[in-house]
């Protein structure tokens, strides 16, 4: 079940090994990993071996003075030593800050604050403990390290958006290295989570709906951070990464975040555990994460099905399994399926679930439970196993410091902000352009207005801290078109609050924005084009983490007086351009209908107002397609481009087409796509299908085309889906150029869950796709013989 960490533990119980120098086996960084571990481990009590799989986050505060390490508090509280801290970068465990979840640098230390704990407390567990073990340290790093200072990349759906594994890889490197900096290990990032439902507020976290997508950005992602391929020990400015969330946490019911999952096995073998093992199998994750939700009864972080018979039997998985936070305990208090915390840790550790974040609450019952039979010390044993592992592969016991004159040089560093702005530049995408309205033209634009909530913040979305700087819609303009004649105004605001953190949402004033209205009005009446940024907020998009916190939505239109202040625009009868700044996907029907054109921004990151108004001005050419399909409304949720041929039959009076398709985007120059074409018309069923693609710039600008390349299979034993996407690439093309782009369908790609649940490559037809988006293709047909 554990590869390594297991075989070590087939030999905890063998006399205490030295090396020849004296020393314990376990501090030989030259020995085998297992041997280390079943060394160290056979020193081990009981007690200090619960330790490793607990964390501490609230008991910082029995560990620190004022903001520092205190080496007396912490051997006074953890005798056994610590195994794991939760956020080291924030200030939990500080006297009234609770749950630090970002949006004011109040909450979090410095850089060098951070620093100085992580090493004071490493120090401290190398030296002052019994064995030396030092302690795993974690963060946050869904589209930058969640910390002061540190870069924001754009949110991760925008990252999706660029159809660029090679940016995710280079994204993610960064991310790495300025984790690793300051002396953490191990990140809770990416999320592979399929999302199927735009009323979850996590939305914004994820790829999008394509599991071949998913698994192709996380396989980049994971390389990113910790490296490529397999391997056993980390690499110097790597972390080791953790898949989440496992499963179904996409679709949850109603669209409410941890809600039951009601998804079959086929479903989740055919989208929902693509992505994890796709990643699992080609790399060396570090970790996985469950998923909050159920899924038949059973919650995530006691199925032992989910993660022992399928993560660890089926895929191999050799990483540590940590629960998501509160995830344990919640079997109790939330699930109803524990009797008490103690039966909660049982369960648990049952299913395989190695590490208890954020607090261990659940765990700190293991020990008297042990002792008086009612957990069994195998159990135990495993879990350190893997946690005592992962150190080891990390260089942990060699050196768990922190580098603050590295951290310092490199995060946030020139560097840093270029990536940023690349990938911002990378993730616009431009859903709508009636009449080539955008680009604008410097000479002739005449005098713009500027309007709406969301044109003079940097919006950075969820998961995010403090950057060293940010730049907004209108300073971006400035920026780069200093003589140009910018009006502003602020049309409306969303919610009353910018704090993401705060529990209570709730959303501005009519009156006041009824006034703010009519000042828009007239400030655009003054102008000739008008750019409206619009669409949500860190607040309306969020993850809803506790029945208080709140962040899924019934209504997915924009909220509030948006629409008014539309429609009040649009009736002026000049240029109306929105740029969307959102993390739920733009299901603004209002919108299409009445601007000129839209710009899709997502939540573009810390230079994502220089790179907007680059867009806007026509400096770049935006070529970012859809990583998910745009509902009209609520009624076609859930809603994805790969539905099988009996859905999507039409509704009484609405259209049963998205909004916008999957993969759809648009350019400011024009692009032909040929039909695909193979050498041969039969494969066989263990043969790959190598395909080729032209795709042509027909237009007058240099542009980004995303050549996509879909299947879909008919004649087998199941139902599939009208189109699965197989394989897409991002090309650059001058005007006139053309490139022949080449796929490789392998077997695996064209497999099927049979009537018996097993994976086969059946006989059969198989049409091959090719085009601009899931909704303009051109097609030829093969077959599997």
């Amino acid at each position: 079940m554990a590869a390594g960490s297991l075989s070590a533990l087939a030999v905890a119980q063998a006399p205490m090994a030295f090396a020849q120098d004296g020393t314990p086996r376990y501090r030989d960084p030259l020995a085998p990993i297992p041997l280390r571990v079943a060394d160290l481990m056979a020193r081990m009590t009981l007690e200090e071996k619960v330790a490793q799989i607990r964390t501490a986050w609230a008991a910082k505060a029995d560990m620190i003075d004022g903001l520092a390490f205190d080496p007396a508090k912490a051997s006074a509280a953890f005798p056994d030593g610590i195994g794991h801290v939760t956020r080291p970068s924030d200030k939990r465990g500080v006297p009234g800050i609770t749950g630090a979840a970002g949006g004011t640098a109040a909450r979090w230390r410095t850089p060098k604050e951070t620093v100085d704990f992580i090493n004071a407390l490493q120090r401290w567990a190398l030296e002052e403990t019994r064995l030396g073990i030092p302690v795993l340290l974690h963060e946050e790093s869904l589209h930058g390290y969640m910390a002061t200072e540190a870069t924001m990349f754009p949110q991760a759906i925008a990252l999706a958006g660029s159809f660029d594994t090679e940016l995710m890889r280079r994204v993610q490197s960064v991310i790495a290295r300025e984790v690793r900096a300051r002396g953490v290990p191990f990140v809770l990032s990416p999320v592979v989570d399929i999302v199927r439902d735009p009323r979850w507020g996590r939305i914004e976290e994820t790829w999008g709906e394509d599991p071949y997508l998913v698994g192709e950005m996380g396989v980049a992602a994971v390389e990113g951070l910790q490296g490529p391929g397999k391997f056993e020990r980390l690499g110097e400015d790597k972390v080791f990464a953790t898949l989440k969330h496992m499963t179904g946490h996409g679709q949850p019911e109603a669209g409410n975040n941890v809600a039951p999952a009601q998804l079959s096995e086929r479903e989740l073998r055919e989208n929902f555990f693509p992505p994890f093992r796709e990643i699992v199998t080609r790399t060396s994750v570090g970790g996985v994460m469950p998923s909050y939700n159920e899924i038949d009864g059973i919650p995530s972080h006691a199925n032992t099905w989910l993660l022992g018979e399928v993560l660890r039997g089926e895929w191999g998985f050799d990483g540590i399994v940590a629960s998501d936070y509160g995830g344990v305990h919640e079997l109790a208090t939330l699930h109803m399926v524990a009797s008490d915390l103690e039966d909660a840790a049982r369960q648990s550790l049952e299913a395989g679930v190695d590490s208890e974040l954020p607090e261990g609450m659940a765990f700190a019952t293991v020990v008297e439970a042990v002792r008086a039979g009612r957990i069994r010390q195998s159990l135990v044993d495993t879990a350190c196993a893997r946690m005592l592992t992962l150190k080891f592969r990390a260089g942990l016991f060699e050196n768990p410091y922190g580098d603050w004159a590295k951290a310092e040089r490199i995060t946030g560093n020139a560097e840093a902000r270029a990536l940023a702005l690349e990938a911002a530049r990378k993730g616009l995408c431009l859903l709508t352009n009636r009449n080539g309205t955008l680009p604008l033209d410097r000479k002739a634009m005449g005098r713009v207005a500027v309007i709406g909530p969301n044109q003079a913040i940097a919006r950075l979305g969820g998961y995010s801290s403090v950057p060293k700087q940010a730049i907004s819609l209108i300073e971006g303009l400035r920026q780069i078109a200093p003589a140009a004649d910018f009006v502003t105004a602020q049309g409306v605001f969303i919610t009353t609050s910018e704090d993401r953190s705060q529990d209570i949402v709730s959303l501005a004033d009519r009156a006041e924005n009824l006034r703010l209205m009519a000042e828009a009005v007239d400030v655009a009446r003054t102008a000739d084009t008008i750019i409206l940024a619009i669409g949500d907020t860190e607040q309306t998009s969020r993850e809803g983490f506790a029945r208080n916190h709140l962040g899924d939505r019934t209504d997915i239109d924009i909220v509030g007086e948006q629409n008014e202040l539309v429609d009040a625009l649009a009736a002026l009868g000049k240029p109306l351009i929105v740029a969307a700044y959102n993390g739920r996907p733009p299901s603004w029907p209002n919108v299409v209908a009445k601007a000129d054109a839209i710009l899709e921004c997502w939540y573009p990151g810390q230079e994502g107002g220089l790179a907007v108004a680059e867009a806007l001005l026509g400096d770049i050419n935006p070529g970012a397609k859809l990583p998910v399909s745009v509902v009209r409304n609520e009624g076609q949720i859930p809603l994805s481009y790969n539905h099988k041929p009996s859905a999507r039959r039409g509704y009484l009076f609405d259209d049963k087409a998205p909004l916008f398709p999957f993969g759809h985007g648009l350019s400011y120059t024009s692009f032909t796509i040929s039909a695909p074409r193979t050498g041969k018309a039969r494969f066989g069923r263990n043969e790959a299908i190598i395909v080729s693609v032209d795709v042509r710039n027909t237009g007058q600008r240099t542009g980004d085309e995303v050549v996509q390349l879909y299947i879909t299979r008919s004649d087998v034993s199941v139902s599939r889906p009208v189109l699965e996407l197989k394989g897409f690439e991002r090309v650059t093309l001058a005007p006139g150029d053309q490139r022949t782009v080449r796929f490789t369908i392998e077997p695996r790609h064209l497999a099927i869950w049979n009537r018996a649940m097993a994976e086969v490559n059946e006989p059969g037809p198989v049409r091959l796709s090719a085009g601009k988006s899931s909704a303009n293709l051109q097609s030829i047909d093969v077959e599997i013989v």
